[in-house]
């Protein structure tokens, strides 16, 4: 009866808490059809989250710098410096405003596999991800579409709003049980993380992925570098949490549905490998004496 109840105050709770909400599209659909409506918190605005993330990269930058560790390797900043400046021009695609935010791509010395781009343009590579996978520039490409396309949706905004709705859930859940919250607060806060919280992490992951991919096609990056990557992070990856209770598609689903959508992009990387073979310089070619 406990977990009837506590699915049921969830469920109002939700609701209630949606009704602080809008409902925006934040991209275009490109190719790839990314099209979800999100729900964003009417409380905290673009605005917003662009300042707490310009000062938390800041705030990272200055302790890198410190260590010695921000872009030490300056061959390889320059090499994910210039993947960069291929790939966000194309962002235009999906939103005409981020070809002017204040774009910045930096690289830390370190052994983690990851990256990120914040809200803002705000970008840091790992060198860990690229030398421990020996990664190509297609490769990296496909991480560097994924991580600006989180950007370009306001992945960290929706997560926030979702966070901010969850405490007006819990909250609302308390009053409904008429105030024995501790009876119901583990069932509940379990139902909304797995019933709530993580599905809708997945779906920001998935739509990156797919997003990610288009951006690096029209850069003129091989759309079948995102397979190899994820088999390499596969690899890399081994003994995860099952997708269920995962904030993540496990890779084997990442695979599946990035090779289901590389005849869409396809022709935008055909086109853009034509464009760029045409903006090379011709090769001399020496006179016989």
């Amino acid at each position: 009866m406990k977990k009837f109840l506590s699915a049921t105050g969830v469920a109002i709770a939700l609701t209630l808490a949606f009704a602080g909400c809008q409902s925006v599209s934040t991209t275009n659909s490109g190719a790839t059809g990314v099209t979800r409506k999100q729900n964003m918190s009417t409380l905290l605005s673009e605005q917003d989250v662009e300042k707490m993330s310009v000062a938390s990269y800041n705030d990272t930058l200055s302790k890198a710098k410190a260590q010695g560790v921000l872009n030490s390797n300056t061959a390889m900043t320059a090499r994910v410096r210039a993947i960069a400046n291929r790939i966000i021009p194309q962002t235009a695609t999906f939103r005409p405003d981020a070809v002017k935010w204040n774009w910045e791509v930096n690289v830390e010395t370190s052994n983690e596999l990851n990256a990120y781009c914040m809200a803002g343009g705000k970008i840091m590579f790992y060198s860990g991800i690229i030398t421990q996978l020996k990664l190509t520039d297609d490769e990296i490409a496909q991480i560097m579409g994924h991580e600006i396309s989180h950007a370009l949706r306001e992945h960290s905004r929706e997560r926030m709003s979702e966070a901010y709705n969850k405490q007006l859930a819990m909250q609302g859940i308390s009053l409904i049980t008429g105030g024995k919250y501790d009876d119901y607060a583990g069932v509940a806060d379990q139902l909304i993380q797995v019933g709530y919280s993580l599905p809708n992490s997945r779906t920001h992951e998935s739509e990156a992925d797919m997003m990610g991919l288009e951006l690096a096609a029209r850069a003129g990056y091989k759309p079948q570098a995102a397979i190899t990557l994820w088999q390499k992070m596969a690899a890399a990856s081994q003994g995860k949490p099952p997708e269920f209770l995962s904030t993540h598609p496990s890779d084997a689903t990442r695979i599946r549905d990035l090779q289901a959508k590389i005849a869409d992009v396809q022709p935008l990387y055909d086109a853009a490998s034509k464009q760029l073979a045409a903006a090379q310089p011709a090769p001399t070619t020496k006179k016989k004496k």
